[in-house]
Formats: structure tokens, C-alpha cells, sequence
């Protein structure tokens, strides 16, 4: 049959081997990867400032450097080890994700490939459209809404400046990406949920009201304690859900419509005594 598994059992020593396999290559392309971005690691960092530039030129500081420090000897360099295991895990994700799908695909069933590899597809690029809108809106937002407390002195006022540290700087911007794209998953978990048909239009459609509620909660969990960075990452999720509501009937509609042809497949094919019967 067309659906059925196509590769013969394996031993279990077999599948470990494979398992061994798959792993080196994973974590060979994660090593190579990182030491790549180590070597770049300060303008890596210098291209995670430019939406914390972009912040202090929307608040209309443009004429003051911007500047960042670092408190302890060693923060600096701990820091560029993060951006590069950071920019490290993005660039060897498609390796990483290869190897898993080659490592699961043997015991799936052809029509379970043809459903999975089209979300191992979307993961990565919803993923990216959530770490771009961090990078281009959300963040610049987030340090203007930051920079906006600042006091410029005078008569009974102190002069109060925002230097950030490199630590912590680099905490906020990978939280934030990490956050956004993690909610951006949220119409593939969905969609792969209903394809394995624990869940449906209907029950996503009828717990709209706990979704809403849930996402303020998650989003003041996941992002910094600002309303700007808060309300960004909830209302995303809110438009994601109801895509995914969207997503959950179009795989309800193609699966209804499967059926319908299958049933009047059997129908036409009749074998001859149901023919001689009729």
C-alpha cells in the first residue's frame, strides 16, 4: 500500500548507530558554526545595537554616542560566547533540523512525511518573522520606552543617563527573539495538533477567551516588565491563534474532502459480485 512504513524494522543497536550518526553531524555543524560566529562575535554584537541606535535617534538623542559597558573583566567575553552560540543555533538549525527529519522520516508513513516536512519548512520562517519584527520594531521600541525616563538635569534635578551593560542588553534582544518565536509556533503546533486529531476548529474557537487571557500572562512571563514589550508579544499571539483557528478549518475542509473522494472511489470501483447484486 502507498501509505505503508517503506523501510524494513531495524535492530535496536542499528537505530542507535544511526542515532550516534545523526548527533555528530548535528552538534559538527553547531561546533563549526560557532566558531565562525566567535571570530565575528563583537560585529554580530555591533549589528544586535543598531536597534538600541534606532531607539536613541527616535527619541530625538541623535547627537549623543551610544554607549555600553561592561561592569566585570570577564562580561565582555561572555557575552560574544552567547552571540556566538546564539547566531551559532540560527545558522546550523537547518543541519540540525535535517538530521532529526532524516532520523524520524524511516518510521513514518508517507502521508505522514508529506504533512510533517511542510512544517519542518514553516518552523524556521515563522521563526525569523518573529526575531525580525523583535529586531526592526519591538526592540527599538522597548529602549525608547526606556530611554524616554531619562533626566536631563538642571534646578533640583540630577542628570540620569541609560548605559546599559552588554549583558544585559544582549539578555533583553535574545529574550524578546526567543519569545517572538517561540509564539510564532503557535499555527504549526496548532495545525501538526489537529492533523494528529487531538484537537479542532472548535475547541480552538471555543477557548478564544482563555487563549486571550493566557497570552497577557505568557507575555508578562517572557518579556521584560514594560507594558510596550508586553502588549507587542500579546497581540501577535491573539492574530496568531485566530490564524490558527483559520489553519485548523482549511485542514478540516481537505480532510473532509479526502474522505468524500475516497467514498466515492470505493463506490465506482465495486468488485463483481456487488455488481451482480445491484
Amino acid at each position: 500500500m502507498s501509505g505503508d512504513i517503506e523501510d524494513k524494522p531495524q535492530p535496536l543497536i542499528e537505530h542507535l548507530i544511526e542515532l550516534r550518526q545523526r548527533l555528530l553531524w548535528a552538534v559538527g555543524a553547531f561546533f563549526v558554526a560557532f566558531l565562525v560566529c566567535f571570530y565575528f562575535a563583537k560585529q554580530l554584537f555591533n549589528l544586535l545595537v543598531l536597534p538600541f541606535k534606532w531607539s536613541v535617534e527616535w527619541a530625538g538623542l541623535s547627537h549623543r554616542n551610544v554607549e555600553l559597558i561592561y561592569t566585570a573583566p570577564q562580561e565582555f567575553f561572555f557575552t560574544q560566547i552567547k552571540v556566538a552560540m546564539f547566531g551559532a543555533l540560527v545558522i546550523a538549525f537547518p543541519v540540525i533540523a535535517q538530521q532529526v527529519y532524516k532520523f524520524v522520516a524511516p518510521g513514518l508513513y508517507k502521508n505522514e512525511r508529506a504533512a510533517f516536512l511542510p512544517f519542518l519548512i514553516a518552523s524556521p520562517i515563522l521563526f525569523l518573522i518573529g526575531a525580525a519584527l523583535v529586531y526592526f520594531f519591538f526592540t527599538p521600541m522597548v529602549m525608547w520606552f526606556f530611554l524616554a525616563m531619562e533626566q536631563g538635569g538642571g534646578e533640583g534635578q540630577v542628570s540620569i543617563q541609560l548605559l546599559p551593560k552588554v549583558s544585559e542588553y544582549l539578555s533583553l534582544i535574545m529574550s524578546l527573539i526567543f519569545a517572538f518565536g517561540l509564539v510564532f509556533q503557535l499555527p504549526v503546533v496548532s495545525s501538526l495538533l489537529v492533523r494528529a486529531g487531538f484537537i479542532d476548529s472548535k475547541v480552538l474557537a471555543d477557548k478564544r477567551k482563555y487563549a486571550i487571557v493566557i497570552a497577557f500572562v505568557v507575555a508578562a512571563v517572557l518579556t521584560p516588565p514594560d507594558p510596550v514589550s508586553q502588549i507587542g508579544l500579546a497581540l501577535p499571539a491573539i492574530l496568531l491563534y485566530e490564524i490558527s483557528i483559520y489553519t485548523a478549518r482549511l485542514i478540516e475542509r481537505q480532510r473532509a474532502s479526502a474522505s468524500n473522494a475516497q467514498d466515492a472511489e470505493n463506490e465506482v470501483v465495486a468488485t463483481p459480485e456487488e455488481a451482480d447484486k445491484a
